[in-house]
């Protein structure tokens, strides 16, 4: 595929449309921000997670983290404001949910476009972040936009036919921001076409969920916010022997895991040993020095202060103040997963 020249289409305005509505138009396709949960590449959500929110059957992790959303959402005029003084390029939006001429279940909604000094026009992603997260801009000390970001700038500059996405990052603990850009990859285009055409024709319209590739915390949140809490009173499930291969291979590997386990234990159990020296060493300072040929070290023992409440305050506020007690203290759900063969077949 070529680049051709093309117009997209325009499928909503957007500047006033209601939150509900507007979800609802997402839900005919494909977005930017869908882009890394089709490749299973989003820490956020899986490619199942999007499947069952384009049917309508479960929001896509909706309630979680969404004070950081709001505050991206917030923040996103500042964010390319600060684009704009820092690169001397002129910044505007386009209110309207567009649409990929070829490819109708291809849509982009964007932040900001950008007015290139040749006329041309680039996209601008804003987003917001802490400097925890400032690792994921750089590879072996260069510059590099981090891979979910990546494929939403590509699926913009696919169904938009711009050359060009610039990436502006606020860390709001620091206050700095960082800017990268990306020049559209016709080979890689190609392949997050195709991998979008599977997923929207072969699962979403055939409402065929995709299988799990994703890491296992992942899949497991996904599984849990599909599910909800446990159903004690549920009959067993008789498991298939396709399903039961996966039980053997997670026993196998837990036998393998437990020899290393038994190992581990008693390295802990060493340096448990030394540190509680160490400690000794240091009395009751937080901070002990130490300098030879191999150069300087420096070895603290910090307090960490955290507000709690012991078990026993709170017998004495529930037997005292039941009615606090019962306002305030939540049962939360932990479930603990253990296999375990408990017979051999019968002969």
């Amino acid at each position: 595929m070529g680049t051709t020249a093309y117009q997209p289409l325009v499928l909503v305005e957007t500047s006033e449309l209601p939150r509900e509505e507007w979800l609802a138009y997402r839900r005919r396709g494909i977005g930017g921000s869908d882009a890394a949960a089709v490749l299973g590449i989003s820490p956020f959500m899986t490619g199942r997670d999007l499947y069952y929110d384009k049917l309508g059957i479960s929001a896509a992790a909706d309630d979680e983290n969404w004070v950081a959303k709001e505050i991206g959402h917030r923040l996103e005029p500042l964010v390319a404001e600060i684009f704009s003084k820092r690169t001397g390029l002129k910044v505007f939006q386009k209110k309207f949910m567009f649409q990929h001429p070829q490819y109708p279940w291809m849509l982009a909604d964007l932040d900001y476009l950008v007015e290139l000094p040749d006329g041309s026009i680039a996209i601008l992603e804003c987003k917001t972040s802490t400097s925890n997260s400032s690792e994921n801009w750089w590879y072996a000390g260069k510059e590099i936009v981090p891979a979910y970001y990546e494929s939403q700038g590509r699926h913009y500059m696919a169904v938009m036919n711009y050359g060009k996405t610039f990436f502006c990052c606020l860390f709001t603990d620091t206050r700095e921001a960082i800017i990268r850009s990306i020049d559209r990859d016709m080979a890689y285009e190609e392949e997050l076409i195709a991998l979008e055409d599977t997923f929207w024709n072969e699962n979403v319209v055939k409402q065929l969920p995709p299988e799990y590739t994703e890491n296992g915390d992942l899949v497991m949140k996904s599984v849990q916010r599909l599910l909800g809490p446990a159903a004690t009173d549920a009959p067993p499930v008789v498991i298939t022997p396709p399903q039961f291969s996966r039980v053997k291979q997670f026993m196998q590997l837990q036998e393998q895991k437990s020899g290393f386990d038994a190992e581990i234990k008693k390295l802990d159990k060493e340096m448990a040993r030394l540190k509680a020296l160490i400690v000794a060493d240091m009395g009751n300072s937080c901070k002990a020095l130490y300098e030879d040929a191999e150069g300087n070290y420096t070895i603290t023992y910090n307090p960490v202060y955290k507000q709690s409440i012991p078990k026993e305050g709170l017998d004495r506020l529930k037997a005292v103040h039941p009615e606090i007690y019962s306002e305030y203290v939540k049962t939360s759900e932990s479930r603990r997963f253990l296999v375990k063969k408990v017979s051999d077949s019968a002969a």
